[in-house]
């Protein structure tokens, strides 16, 4: 994408218009300009940090109710994909193991099955993305609590009622001390979300879909509809998972350029 500094003519703010359409190029070009930055080597660095203690402390009970927020996540991205389709949902699960289920009716199986795994890995992209900028991250907090606060309705049980409360009022409390300080905690735990949601994607991938036959497993549905291999689809997954990640990265550090 280019910008044609000819066709600019504004009066009063015209040369700072034109500034700021320069400054822009870079991102329009979706170049690291600068980089390390100060803000791009935070970011990178948080993406190190985060994704070391997801892998190390991956079964300690701290990280449960962000484990939990992933698998909603995958159960919203079914009912997404079945309510853009035409179906509707009649209810949804998320269990405390770990589990899922979304009851939908209607709609296309060729879109709700895959968007699953692929709708974690894509709202995983979408918070690392939107964590990069103090505003953009506002957007994306309350995307995420009106998803919980409509979810609510349709809940089925209440370890999903009572995750869709605490993070509402988590990412309440994290905007408050965003708003009253300097602190960045909002921006913090998005990032921590999007990082989570993309590792638990391609983990999930490799652990449901390729490691092990899950006769039960969206892949293995997905593959009785398509009279091919479950582990294919999941090698498939994994691997757009993965570039989801590398984007999702990619472009916040561009921001951050």
């Amino acid at each position: 994408m280019t910008y044609n500094l000819r066709s600019f003519s504004v009066a009063g703010d015209g040369d700072e218009l034109l500034q700021q359409v320069v400054d822009r190029r870079d991102l329009a070009n979706w170049q690291l300009a600068g980089f390390p930055n100060t803000d791009q080597a935070v970011l990178l660095g948080l993406v190190c940090a985060y994704s070391v203690i997801i892998g190390f402390f991956w079964r300690w009970a701290f990280l449960k109710p962000f484990k939990l927020i992933t698998v909603f996540l995958h159960e919203f991205g079914h009912a997404s994909a079945a309510v853009c389709t035409g179906g509707k949902v009649l209810g949804m699960e998320v269990n405390d193991d770990e589990g899922g289920v979304t009851k939908t009716q209607g709609g296309s199986m060729w879109c709700i099955l895959p968007a699953g795994y692929l709708g974690s890995a894509l709202f995983g992209m979408f918070f690392i993305i939107m964590s990069a900028e103090a505003n953009t991250v506002q957007v994306a907090a309350a995307l995420l609590c009106l998803a919980l606060f409509v979810v609510l309705f349709i809940a089925n049980n209440w370890t999903l009622r009572g995750l869709c409360i605490f993070f509402v009022l988590l990412i309440a409390a994290c905007w408050a001390v965003e708003v009253s300080t300097n602190f960045r905690a909002l921006q913090f735990v998005v990032l921590f979300i999007g990082v989570m949601n993309s590792l638990f994607s391609i983990y999930d991938c490799y652990d449901d879909l390729i490691a092990r036959h899950v006769n039960t497993s969206d892949a293995a549905k997905f593959a009785e509809l398509t009279n091919t291999s479950a582990r294919c689809w999941g090698v498939v997954w994994a691997i757009i998972s993965c570039f989801f990640f590398v984007v999702g990265v990619y472009v916040a550090l561009v921001i951050e350029s």
